[in-house]
């Protein structure tokens, strides 16, 4: 698939720039357990990038669990207020993002988090996140459809002062619901997904890596890395 060249870029956060995805699962591992049940990997695959109520929905619905999604987003959330904060940036992410923003790159955080947890998640990582001057919640108002819909990333491009055409916009995502609303939103998208992850099932990902290591940006009309 010949890759386009593009302006601006919009990066997904959990599992991609930070280790979350892991304290999720360990979250739910734990919620899960209390009731006999187990959280695999391919529900996993299934719920991730979703806002939170629809995540706590299908895995409630999945599992059989005797819990409202109320009750089930009390629970995990005085799990991960103690994991949150502990999370670390992925390989390669740091690297790339003070390359782009040390080149003048326009950059967005596309999350399906809400603002509260994305607090959580960058205590510890605040001026690295200001490297990403324009935010898109899952919690935002005007997001009315988690991912797969495409909502979230048409939002957070809009967001950019030159209102850039999607074609212009590069998204980066780990996960398959991601994908899916980039493509939906008439935007490229790099993938960098759980080792664990069938890649044939995201046929429609501009490109699929190991890791944001091995990302070249040249490939997509931006500036090369400078040694």
């Amino acid at each position: 698939m010949p890759f386009k060249p593009v302006s601006h870029v919009l990066f997904d956060m959990d599992g991609l720039l930070l280790n979350t995805e892991d304290l999720y699962t360990k979250g739910f591992e734990e919620i899960a357990s209390r009731y006999g049940k187990l959280f695999t990997f391919e529900l996993k695959c299934k719920i991730m990038g979703q806002h939170s109520r629809e995540f706590a929905a299908n895995i409630i619905k999945e599992l059989n669990l005797p819990l409202t999604v109320d009750e089930f987003l009390v629970e995990t959330r005085k799990i991960f207020i103690d994991l949150f904060p502990q999370c670390k940036i992925m390989p390669g992410v740091e690297r790339l993002l003070v390359h782009l923003s040390k080149h003048k790159i326009p950059m967005g955080l596309a999350t399906s988090s809400s603002k509260e947890t994305y607090d959580m998640k960058v205590s510890r990582h605040q001026d690295f996140f200001n490297l990403l001057p324009f935010k898109t919640y899952g919690s935002d108002a005007n997001v009315k459809r988690g991912k797969p819909s495409p909502d979230i990333f048409l939002i957070a491009a809009t967001k950019f002062p030159r209102k850039p055409a999607p074609e212009k916009c590069l998204v980066f995502e780990d996960s398959l619901n991601g994908v899916k609303a980039a493509v939906a939103a008439g935007m490229q998208v790099v993938m960098v997904p759980d080792p664990r992850f069938d890649r044939s099932l995201a046929p429609e990902a501009t490109l699929i890596l190991n890791s944001m290591e091995d990302f070249r940006p040249e490939i997509f009309g931006l500036p090369p890395y400078d040694d």
